[in-house]
């Protein structure tokens, strides 16, 4: 190990730097001197793409080029002073001037250093690892001197000290609900505003809905989302203060740029009535009622859980069914086929269930009940189980496979999934890459920053990730920056006939982008020659649906000789 590694490691994390720099030569010299030094570095040709990629890589430091066609450094520093998030980030800039004056004017403008090209590479690694430990300890001290379970700029509950106080609640069988607060427009807003003041534009509406919720907890879930958590309301009294929020945020003024904006907002909301004795089925109720919120014209929606009899019952077996080992709960495969062919095994796998009279339960039945009663989790550990077991005896007898698993947000919030499943694919013996975990868009939008986090752990592992049922959109189109992805399936409206032209236009876009990307893509629920006909002359890479097979317990599909 060479002392630049060394030192790199000593901190709990490799150093991340971002280096802003449209020369590609320049560009790919830094990056190999700082990840032979043992940092994570990546690079940005563009200044329009910065302040998202500093959203997503989060760098200790910006190695920043002074001269940059359409802006410059001083001006893209100033843009990330204005982030309360990166205003302590240290930036170093790279230029060949030699006037004295210049490294005057850069420092003036917010940077911390001034380095000129051609830099050596010691001299770089240097600088730094200098600048980066002097930065790492200042926000250990800044950290240390703030409460831990609070945001410190906007002073909200962090989601992990949220989610642990709705634990709690639950726990203690308190009256109450929680309410998921969306600001509308985000897209458009962060396209308009810019990422910083975006973000300030944020920061000051949860602060406001901080003080409108009082003495209730409030957290920052996402982009734009907000959970209050309330103690103490029954039914009717959360309906009123739901509409409290909303019209409390919807009249307030709100300062950006110059520009005095009012936010409309939509609340999915619920009581802790249905008996859920999890916070991440509260949430998912939340976010059931949020999406029926946006389509309201009132912006309003309260969780409607199913059938209280019906789905108790099917709760109480489901409960049976986890536990017994019997074939109650079984697994159903679909084949994902490559439309060039190949001999490559690989299956959806789906979940499937009995009822009393040996008939098979719709998915959406039993999987409403088993979320509303906080089962989910017990669930997908038992899928995901079951999915390895079976990797493990197809390597054991050369004939391996790959799985494309399906796991609820619910699930991979719980901070002992990562570790359980790590653990179960060192005691399955399983190849890493032959697993792929499916992520739905619409729980995707909701719960980014805990899905990143989430693939960041297992990413390093070889597992890898699809994101299912998509469709085009600014939220839709961010995430396949911001996810480490492999695959991608497309949402089932892409298999109808006939395809609208629109929905055509927007296939080869989505195909277009994902390939870019270095996705391969996946078009599901085909039924007919037709859609699959239009999906290949669209450049998909794979075919899932009821044309080439429909999901049976057996594994038996040749792939060898299928034929689209």
């Amino acid at each position: 190990m060479s002392a630049a590694h060394g030192e790199a490691g000593a901190d709990a994390a490799p150093f991340r730097v971002l280096i802003v720099e449209d020369d590609r030569s320049q560009a790919i010299f830094a990056e190999a001197i700082l990840r032979g030094a043992g940092m994570q570095a990546e690079v940005v040709a563009m200044p329009e793409r910065m302040m998202e990629a500093m959203e997503r890589f989060d760098p200790d430091l910006v190695l920043m080029d002074l001269h940059i066609p359409g802006s410059s450094g001083t001006t893209l520093t100033a843009q990330i002073r204005e982030h309360p998030r990166f205003e302590h980030t240290p930036v170093v800039f790279l230029t060949g001037d030699q006037d004295p004056e210049r490294q005057v004017e850069v420092l003036e403008h917010g940077g911390d250093d001034y380095l000129l090209k051609p830099v050596r590479p010691r001299h770089l690694i240097a600088a730094v690892q200098s600048r980066v430990k002097r930065a790492r300890a200042l926000a250990s001290s800044r950290m240390a001197t703030v409460d831990s379970d609070r945001h410190p700029v906007t002073g909200l509950y962090t989601r992990p000290a949220l989610m642990k106080a709705l634990a709690a609640q639950l726990a203690q069988r308190t009256p109450g609900g929680a309410l998921l607060v969306e600001m509308g427009n985000a897209a458009a807003l962060r396209k308009h505003y810019g990422y910083a003041a975006f973000e300030n534009l944020i920061n000051d509406a949860g602060r406001y809905l901080g003080s409108l919720a009082q003495d209730h907890i409030t957290a920052r879930l996402s982009d734009n989302a907000f959970l209050v958590v309330v103690r103490g309301l029954e039914r009717g009294a959360l309906d009123a203060y739901a509409r409290n929020l909303r019209d409390g945020v919807g009249y307030h003024d709100f300062q950006t740029d110059g520009d005095t904006l009012r936010l409309r907002c939509t609340i999915g909301y619920t009581t802790f009535e249905p008996g859920f004795t999890d916070a991440g089925a509260v949430l998912s109720a939340c976010e059931d009622a949020a999406r029926e919120a946006q389509g309201s014209p009132i912006g309003l929606a309260a969780y409607v859980p199913p059938d209280t009899a019906v789905s108790s019952d099917v709760a109480d077996e489901l409960r049976a069914a986890l536990v017994s080992g019997d074939d109650t709960l079984y697994l159903a495969f679909q084949p994902v086929v490559a439309v060039a062919g190949g001999d490559d095994a690989q299956f959806q796998v789906l979940v499937r269930m009995r009822g009393p009279d040996g008939n098979v339960r719709r998915a959406g039945e039993f999987l409403s009940a088993a979320q509303s009663a906080g089962l989910m989790p017990q669930v997908d550990r038992w899928v995901m189980e079951h999915a390895l077991a079976l990797l493990q005896k197809r390597r054991a007898e050369s004939r391996p496979m790959r799985l494309f698993v399906s796991q609820s947000p619910s699930t991979l919030a719980q901070d002992s999934y990562v570790g359980w499943l790590l653990q179960a694919l060192e005691r399955h013996n399983v190849d890493p890459s032959s697993l792929v975990i499916d992520l739905r868009l619409d729980d995707a939008v909701v719960h980014v920053v805990l899905l990143h986090q989430f693939c960041e752990q297992l990413v390093p592992a070889g597992v890898q990730f699809c994101l299912s049922q998509f469709r085009r959109g600014e939220d839709a189109n961010q995430l396949l920056q911001e996810l480490p992805l492999g695959y991608l399936r497309l949402s089932a409206d892409f298999a109808r006939q006939p395809l609208p032209p629109e929905l055509h236009d927007e296939m080869r876009d989505v195909i277009e982008r994902a390939h870019r990307l270095g996705l391969q893509v996946i078009g599901q629920a085909v039924e007919d020659p037709q859609a699959a006909a239009a999906l290949w002359v669209g450049g998909i890479d794979f075919i899932q649906g009821n044309l080439v097979q429909r999901p049976e317990q057996a594994l038996d599909f040749d792939f060898r000789s299928a034929t689209l």
